[in-house]
C-alpha cells in the first residue's frame, strides 16, 4: 500500500499530487470491498477535508466540504479519546466506525488503512486520512483516479492532515493547512479556519453544496459539537456563519467564528476547473 504513510508530528510534509476521476459513492460495500459492480452508482463524492487533534486538550475533530450533498454525514467520523477518520473519493461510509474501532484497539493510523485497503480492489482510488489521539497521522491518496478528479492531494503537520479531490489547484490544501497552523483558538475553531480558507480559492471545482464539522471530546459520550449544512448555493459560507451564531464550550478565541459574521472572501470568483497538464 504504498501511499499510506505517516508523518512526525513537528514536520509538516506535502504528498505529490495528481490528476484523478470524481469518485462514486460505495456506500454498500462491506470492511473489504473487492466488488466492483456496486461502483455503477453515478454519486459523485469528491471532497476536500480535514482532520486533527489536540492531545492536549483532549480533542479531536474533523471538517468536509464538497459538491456532494450531506457530506458532513458521509466523510468525516470522530470518537472521544480515539481519533477522527475522513473517507473520500470512492468513498465508504461502513468504514467510519470500524476505522476508529481499530484505532481505539490500539492499531497505528497506518495500520488502520492497511487493513482498509489490503482486500480491496478499488484502494487506489480512495483518499483516507486518519488522526489518533497522539497526534499520529496517516493519508492514502487516489493514485489511480483518472483525470475528472484533478487536482488531488495532501498535506500534513503537527496533529493534522488536510486532503482533497476535484480541486481548483494545490492552493486551495495550502492555504487549508496554513490557516489550521496560524489560527489561535479552539481546535474547533481552527478546523473551521482551515475550511473557509481552503474554500476561499475555491474549494471543489464543481461547486459548493455541502459542508460539515464533527468535534470529539475526552469524556464526551458521542459528538461534543455537529454542524452541517446539507445543500446550500455556498455551504462553508453558511457553514461558518452557523458556526459564528452558535454558543457552544468547543468555541475558542478566533475571532472568524464571533459575531458580527463577516465573509471572509466576498470577491471569490467561481470555481473552475485547473487546466489539464
Amino acid at each position: 500500500m504504498g501511499n499510506s504513510s505517516r508523518f512526525r508530528p513537528d514536520r509538516r510534509q506535502f504528498l505529490v499530487a495528481g490528476a484523478g476521476l470524481a469518485g462514486l459513492a460505495v456506500s454498500g460495500l462491506p470492511l473489504h470491498a473487492g466488488d466492483t459492480s456496486i461502483l455503477t452508482r453515478p454519486d459523485i463524492t469528491a471532497t476536500f477535508s480535514i482532520v486533527a487533534a489536540d492531545p492536549e486538550a483532549g480533542v479531536c475533530g474533523a471538517a468536509v466540504a464538497s459538491k456532494y450533498p450531506a457530506v458532513g454525514k458521509v466523510v468525516p467520523y470522530v470518537r472521544a479519546d480515539v481519533g477522527a477518520f475522513c473517507t473520500q473519493h470512492y468513498h465508504v461510509p461502513k468504514w467510519g466506525e470500524p476505522a476508529l474501532d481499530m484505532l481505539q484497539a490500539g492499531k497505528s493510523p497506518e495500520a488502520v488503512i492497511s487493513e482498509l485497503l489490503k482486500d480491496d480492489a478499488d484502494a487506489e482510488q480512495r483518499q483516507l486520512a486518519i488522526v489518533d489521539m497522539q497526534g499520529r497521522v496517516a493519508v492514502h491518496n487516489p493514485t489511480k483516479a483518472g483525470p475528472g478528479s484533478r487536482y488531488w492531494g495532501a498535506m500534513t503537520g503537527r496533529f493534522y492532515s488536510c486532503q482533497g479531490n476535484t480541486l481548483t489547484g494545490r492552493e486551495v490544501i495550502v492555504a487549508m493547512a496554513t490557516a489550521y497552523e496560524k489560527t489561535e483558538g479552539s481546535l474547533a475553531d481552527r478546523l473551521m479556519a482551515a475550511l473557509i480558507a481552503g474554500d476561499c480559492p475555491g474549494g471543489d471545482h464543481r461547486g459548493r453544496l455541502a459542508a460539515g464539522i464533527r468535534v470529539a471530546k475526552k469524556s464526551i459520550e458521542g459528538d461534543w459539537l455537529s454542524l452541517h449544512v446539507d445543500k446550500s448555493d455556498d455551504a462553508v459560507i453558511d457553514l461558518a456563519r452557523k458556526y459564528a451564531e452558535l454558543t457552544h464550550d468547543a468555541k475558542g478565541a478566533w475571532t472568524g467564528g464571533m459575531l458580527p459574521f463577516q465573509h471572509p472572501c466576498p470577491d471569490r470568483i467561481k470555481p473552475v476547473a485547473p487546466a489539464k497538464g
